[in-house]
């Protein structure tokens, strides 16, 4: 039995693209899962701030942060909104800008490493992305993110007190020195198997050609080891 192929995902829960990618790597996943010998892989998610500065509760719509932060006139900003919403939903994913309360997330990130301390950031990955893109739930207040977290059931006292204190903080902080480390200046990005970079969100049929390359590759190595 091969070990199985590590999938290392820096994202921002506030990347549009970041959802789009973890949704095509989700359908490049399940094209390989019947095929007699389907990759096997582990996923984790590490942190990314596009957007460090911004405060918790920004005043105004996605269309003025972005016109703010890229200097884009507004009819520019909500075509390419529209045209990431059209994208979205080819993904399977019903983006709701007009909805959405921008925010800092980096609280949503601490949240993340105590889910996955819990064994359920990837549950917890899920439900941020949603609440924010989809439903216009607030994911920068404190008390929004522990009634995420009981959502998927973590203990929600336990969520408070993760973020009060700030125990994640530094392996926040640490994500973001190896995404630094890497180059990495965008996201989402894909390191597989800790050597190879995709940025991105790119398309099912790539990723699941990805890894059923480097799934092959690694059963002619264990066949050579073996032999």
């Amino acid at each position: 039995m091969s070990e199985p192929i590590s999938i290392d995902i820096w994202s921002d829960i506030a990347c549009p693209w970041c959802y789009i990618g973890k949704r095509n790597l989700e359908a490049g996943l399940a094209a390989t899962a019947g095929d007699d010998d389907a990759p096997q892989v582990n996923i984790t998610f590490h942190s990314f701030e596009l957007s460090p500065d911004t405060p918790v509760d920004f005043e105004g719509d996605e269309a003025d942060f972005l016109m703010g932060h890229k200097g884009m006139p507004r009819a520019q900003v909500e075509q390419m909104l529209d045209r990431v919403t059209g994208i979205a939903k080819d993904a399977g994913l019903d983006y709701r800008f007009d909805l959405l309360q921008h925010t800092n997330t980096v609280k949503a990130h601490e949240l993340l490493h105590h889910a996955k301390a819990e064994g359920r950031q990837h549950d917890m990955e899920e439900r941020l992305m949603s609440a924010y893109f989809t439903e216009g739930r607030h994911v920068g207040r404190i008390e929004d993110l522990a009634d995420l977290a009981a959502e998927i059931g973590l203990d929600r006292d336990s969520a408070l007190e993760a973020l009060r204190s700030e125990r994640h903080l530094d392996d926040v902080r640490a994500d973001q020195a190896q995404a630094q480390a890497y180059g990495i200046q965008g996201v989402p990005f894909f390191v597989i198997d800790g050597q190879y970079g995709v940025s991105g969100a790119q398309p099912p049929e790539a990723f699941a050609g990805v890894l059923r390359e480097l799934w092959a590759k690694r059963g002619q190595d264990a066949e050579v080891l073996e032999g």
